[in-house]
């Protein structure tokens, strides 16, 4: 069968299970490597409630099944890793920790697949293979935004004046735009948006009635042996469809005093949240200011690693760096209190991260961005996109970047 076809049945395939997760690299080139390609549908058990401290209790939950372990961290765990809240409306009400022990798993290399399930795989491989895809009706209707541009420009304005005056100097200020009374059919869509902007660390992801359909560029945190990875994602630019303008715009990236400061100030930010799981001195940035390009933008993505330490568990490491630094803002703990004040809307899933546990206690998660969420029940739906404001950002820019970045989930859902 047509590797396409096969990817398109088996998002089609995955939509009938009430637990299940698709991780895409789209055999894109990044340092460490993209998501490994692999299917995971069918829960064995499920962890989404804990009582005050989540991560200890995940950690316990991994260590009863030591398999794998697929599922999502909210951005606003936050509130269990320091003495924060977050009061706004939370339009999609995305639990804020939730993950399952898969029944099937179906793994994907070099066109080869490979089904590992408690089911016979044989079985699988017939349904998915006789899948008929069918189109359905996707109705999104009217896409509001939860701040207008007057009102952007105006809490950038006053984002600055708090930065010249000392209290950070960084603020990842994000924005909501979101539909009510959605109907879609999340297989669709996402393979839209798979195919309008294909990314390393992409998810199709359903945990009950809340769905994720992610064009991720950017990893949050992997561990491989006792190495961990984190590849920050700041500075970005438009593409050109002309060959020459887009080199002279990727190098425009690369020589921006303001991308490059934005950029080093979150690397010596996530170098102090490695520093809490590292052995001492192992710490590394072994790229700094990569230009990386995408469908619809060149981005910079810098590379930092070290080696864990032995009695660090694996879902401690990720409580020591969580959330993710390029959509904070620093210093850290002040950016995010400060973005509680400037946006109007609770995260949810978006800016925390989606991933999986492996058995020989690996994980690979990738930071929830450029991502549609979506909660069936309800009929709501949202994405979120944001950019970093320094001293020296400009309001109007900073405003189209965030309109550039939201140009290819607007494309998928309202397409021509």
């Amino acid at each position: 069968m047509d590797q396409d076809l096969f990817n398109e049945k088996l998002i089609h395939w995955l939509y009938f299970h009430d637990h299940f997760s698709l991780f895409n690299g789209n055999d894109y080139s990044l340092p460490f490597g993209p998501f490994k390609t692999f299917a995971a549908a069918g829960a064995i058990e499920v962890f989404r409630t804990f009582r005050k401290e989540p991560f200890r209790e995940l950690m316990e939950f991994y260590q009863q099944h030591h398999d794998w372990l697929i599922g999502r961290f909210n951005y606003d765990l936050k509130n269990h890793v320091e003495k924060l809240s977050s009061d706004h409306v939370d339009r999609v009400n995305s639990p804020d920790l939730y993950f399952f022990v898969p029944e099937t798993l179906i793994f994907i290399l070099d066109g080869q697949v490979e089904v590992h399930s408690a089911i016979d795989p044989e079985k699988i491989w017939n349904e998915i293979s006789h899948i008929r895809i069918q189109k359905r009706e996707n109705r999104t209707g009217p896409v509001f935004c939860d701040t207008t541009g007057a009102e952007y420009l105006s809490k950038v304005a006053r984002i600055k004046e708090q930065i010249l005056e000392g209290d950070f100097y960084e603020l990842n200020y994000c924005l909501e735009y979101y539909c009510e009374n959605v109907r879609i059919h999340p297989p669709e869509i996402y393979h839209r948006l798979n195919r309008i902007s294909p990314m390393p660390m992409s998810v199709f992801q359903g945990l009950s009635d809340h769905y994720i359909m992610s064009a991720s560029p950017e990893r949050f945190l992997k561990k491989s042996g006792r190495k961990l990875i984190a590849q920050p994602i700041k500075g970005t630019i438009r593409r050109d469809p002309d060959p020459v303008a887009d080199e002279i715009l990727k190098n425009k990236l690369r020589n921006s005093e303001k991308e490059i400061a934005e950029n080093m100030m979150i690397v010596d930010l996530m170098r102090n949240d490695l520093g809490k799981s590292a052995v001492p001195g192992s710490v590394e940035v072994p790229e700094l200011f990569g230009i990386y390009t995408f469908s619809h933008l060149h981005q910079m993505i810098s590379t930092i690693t070290c080696r864990l330490q032995p009695e660090v568990h694996p879902v401690q490491a990720i409580r020591n760096a969580f959330p993710m630094g390029s959509m904070t803002g620093a210093p850290k703990i002040r950016a995010m209190q400060e973005i509680e004040k400037y946006e109007s809307s609770k995260r949810g899933s978006f800016s925390g991260a989606a991933g999986y546990f492996s058995p020989d206690e690996n994980f690979d998660f990738n930071v929830l961005i450029r991502s549609i969420f979506y909660n069936k029940s309800t009929g709501s739906l949202k994405f979120n996109v944001g950019s970093a404001i320094t001293h020296d950002a400009r309001g109007q820019e900073e405003y189209a970047e965030c309109q550039l970045k939201a140009k290819a989930i607007m494309e998928v859902l309202t397409p021509a």
